[in-house]
């Protein structure tokens, strides 16, 4: 898939002052003598909140959504007073990217507050601007500092939409309370497949009433269904407030395109039966509505490594564009069948965990590794079987090479977990132990437990979900929502992780210290 770049143009505060001092003469001249009026009265709207993303120590990403052709004007301080603009760009937004625009902003000042300002400007009427919407990220400092981040899955999932009356999805408000760095999405950012009706009837006979649009009415198949699934879940209040303050890291599982897909698959019950057809719609929309960078060798890409400074390395997989189909998973040998990453996302994987000198190495992953399903990794005990033959080969490889200080972070499941993998209680033990924590919904149905196979020699340390009287599909007002917050202190470098729950309640947490050998090392001391 390809996804357009629009050109940059370096803009100087001074033409961003002269623009807006020129459109306040023209919202307050008299409308007889002035044709514009009429036209400033219906300027531009920044449609859908402000965000930020893939932010790092010296770069993020800011992006905006406006209603018609117009020209996107960004400036980026140190202060919300915006007295001294570090950088400024524009960039034009056409209907081919649905009116969306993102703007990389790179030789930014680690360890700072960055305040992003954007307004549109109609290219019809390039005197007439929108109001301006402020955001903010931290960039990632390059001391030691402590790191703070929030990570969830799952977003509007199995019917369960925007309830105003109920608070709208209350998780990302509990999460900007955390006042996090960043926040990691593992994934099912979207529910293309999962239409949202008016109404729903709960359990206790209350009822659920959620806001509709055209778009989310129906099974996305066209490029504006897509697009119309990210409309959607950007219409919570509470969304856009997490937006303008928290960047996110984003990467997607099996509900951004259709439950359970893999590449090749036909669907019948589709228009365009190809998953790959239906893939490319969806990856365009993805990048169009996420704040993500865009690979300059494989353009759509979403696997990559964001460096959070000297304490912290994000590795965001993507396990559903290259995997083998979900029909067989019982392969004795490695084989395409059994694919989950593929060669070339594993070897970029190895390479660059290797080349990491971070304290810590988190792997974010839309799937979790030991948990039995129909769509997962693991299958059932034993040895490696299927797509258990691509992670044994990397828990080996990660060993082997003297990588130190993995976790694995992932969501999918439904419900929050906390998984040590055990090389002693292990069918295949050519690993060094590590921890695996679950966290989701954010807000979509709560399920239950499932069990864990022991081909990595997995244990349950702790979880929660919804109970079997309670049943499948629990709706969000019942509580059962979750999501994770990792605290790395700066002069320790521990990393404390927490599962917390919609309440903003600790249900359980973990403190790690880090293994410091030859392949990691503290700020400031010499490299072996």
């Amino acid at each position: 898939m390809s996804i357009e770049t629009p050109a940059k143009r370096l803009l100087t505060r001074r033409r961003v002052l002269s623009t807006t001092a020129c459109f306040a003469a023209v919202t307050t001249t008299d409308a007889i003598a002035n044709p514009f009026i009429s036209r400033a009265a219906d300027r531009p709207a920044v449609t859908h909140g402000v965000q930020s993303g893939d932010v790092s120590v010296d770069s993020g990403v800011v992006w905006a959504r406006t209603d018609r052709p117009a020209r996107m004007l960004v400036e980026i301080a140190t202060s919300d007073s915006f007295r001294n603009v570090h950088s400024a760009s524009s960039i034009d937004v056409l209907p081919e990217s649905d009116f969306t625009a993102k703007a990389l902003f790179e030789n930014l000042p680690p360890g700072q507050e960055i305040f992003y300002r954007i307004r549109f400007e109609d290219l019809a009427f390039p005197t007439v601007l929108s109001e301006a919407h402020i955001g903010h990220f931290r960039t990632a400092s390059s001391d030691r500092r402590s790191v703070s981040f929030v990570w969830s899955g799952d977003t509007a999932g199995q019917g369960w939409g925007i309830d105003e009356s109920r608070g709208g999805m209350r998780t990302y408000a509990t999460m900007l309370d955390s006042r996090p760095d960043f926040f990691i999405h593992c994934g099912d950012s979207i529910y293309a497949d999962g239409p949202i009706e008016e109404r729903i009837k709960l359990s206790n006979g209350e009822i659920w009433r959620n806001v509709v649009t055209e778009e989310k009415s129906r099974v996305a198949q066209t490029l504006s269904d897509f697009r119309g699934n990210y409309k959607y879940n950007l219409l919570d209040k509470n969304l856009k407030a997490f937006n303008a303050e928290v960047p996110i890291l984003a990467q997607w599982d099996d509900h951004e395109v259709t439950n359970d897909w893999w590449p090749g698959e036909m669907r019948p019950e589709y228009r365009d039966r190809s998953t790959l057809l239906l893939a490319a719609r969806a990856g365009r929309a993805f990048h169009e509505f996420m704040p993500t960078r865009q690979s300059m060798t494989e353009p759509g890409r979403i696997y990559r490594k964001i460096s959070y400074g000297p304490f912290l390395d994000v590795f965001l997989l993507d396990m559903r564009s290259y995997r083998g189909p979900n029909t067989d998973r019982l392969q004795d040998n490695a084989s395409p069948e059994g694919v989950i990453l593929g060669t070339v996302q594993l070897a970029w994987l190895k390479q660059e965990l290797r080349k990491s000198r971070a304290t810590w190495k988190v792997i974010a992953a839309d799937l979790p590794i030991g948990l039995v399903s129909d769509d997962a990794i693991a299958h059932s005990d034993g040895p490696p079987r299927g797509r258990e033959h691509e992670i044994a080969d990397l828990l080996s490889f990660i060993k082997h090479s003297g990588v130190r200080n993995t976790v694995w972070l992932t969501a999918d499941m439904h419900y929050t977990a906390a998984h040590y993998y055990d090389p002693n209680r292990a069918v295949f033990q050519d690993f060094d132990p590590f921890w695996e924590f679950v966290s989701g919904p954010i807000h979509a149905g709560t399920w239950d437990p499932q069990p864990l196979d022991n081909t990595f020699g997995s244990t349950v340390i702790y979880e929660k979900g919804c109970s079997e009287a309670q049943g499948e599909n629990l709706a969000p007002c019942f509580g059962l929502q979750f999501f994770g917050h990792v605290a790395i202190d700066g002069p320790t470098e521990v990393m404390t992780v927490m599962l917390k729950d919609v309440a903003g309640s600790t249900l359980w947490s973990t403190s790690i210290a880090p293994r410091l050998d030859q392949w990691t090392h503290r700020p400031g001391e010499r490299r072996i």
